[in-house]
């Protein structure tokens, strides 16, 4: 590992590694019966995006008014998006053998192991990163990414589509990773103590209980 930063060039954690950035809008939170509606992806290759993939994808359920609401995204929309099964091949060769990158990775790579289990009957074996973990650990409450995007200054408009997340998510990681190494989150997995570890996890997820930490409060 080697870490060089001036100020004109930014190096990132570990040296040769390429990562993919990846982000899910889903009709539900439950990946084992829910699925995705929107998929992006970037692929980022010596620090900067190479490629990019974003689609909605085809649900042939009714999305509730909150998911509506929440991302903007209707019924109309969804019918005419790529199907599923082609979808997750594109995004598959996006992913390759990079480092996944995502923040709250759980939902996304719980969503993306249903998934490909669905689909291909196999799953990931990518190492990964989640911002929200590294969030949790340097940060005060609140960690949401567009809270975390004012923290570092970094433009976030139209936040819950998948393609501005994930464009947000790779300026979060590399703007926490300048300030100091990510190397030791790798495969990190922060879950909120009082509530126990999640169910599902990555194989190679090493958890971590976190208490959240709150300003003190004035008077």
């Amino acid at each position: 590992m080697n870490l060089l930063y001036d100020e004109n060039v930014v190096i990132l954690f570990m040296n040769g590694l390429n990562y993919t950035v990846i982000d899910f809008e889903t009709s539900g939170l439950d990946p084992a019966k829910d699925r995705v509606i929107e998929i992006a992806a970037i692929r980022c290759v010596g620090g900067e995006i190479a490629s990019e993939f974003s689609t909605l994808v085809a649900f042939d359920g009714k999305l509730s008014p909150k998911i509506t609401e929440l991302t903007g995204i209707t019924d109309r929309m969804t019918a005419g998006g790529m199907d599923e099964d082609t979808a997750f091949r594109i995004l598959n060769r996006m992913i390759g053998d990079n480092v996944l990158i995502a923040h709250n990775a759980l939902f996304d790579l719980g969503f993306l192991h249903h998934s490909l289990m669905r689909i291909a009957g196999r799953s990931f074996r990518n190492s990964f990163i989640d911002t929200l973990t590294m969030s949790r650990f340097r940060h005060l409450y609140p960690h949401t990414l567009k809270d975390m995007c004012d923290k570092y200054g970094i433009p976030l408009i139209g936040g819950h589509r998948a393609l501005n997340d994930v464009i947000a998510c790779w300026e979060l990681f590399r703007e926490m990773d300048r300030e100091q190494s990510a190397a030791s989150d790798l495969n990190k997995l922060g879950y909120i103590k009082k509530y126990g570890p999640p169910a599902w996890s990555p194989d190679n997820a090493t958890l971590v209980p976190v208490e959240l930490q709150y300003a003190p409060r004035l008077g």
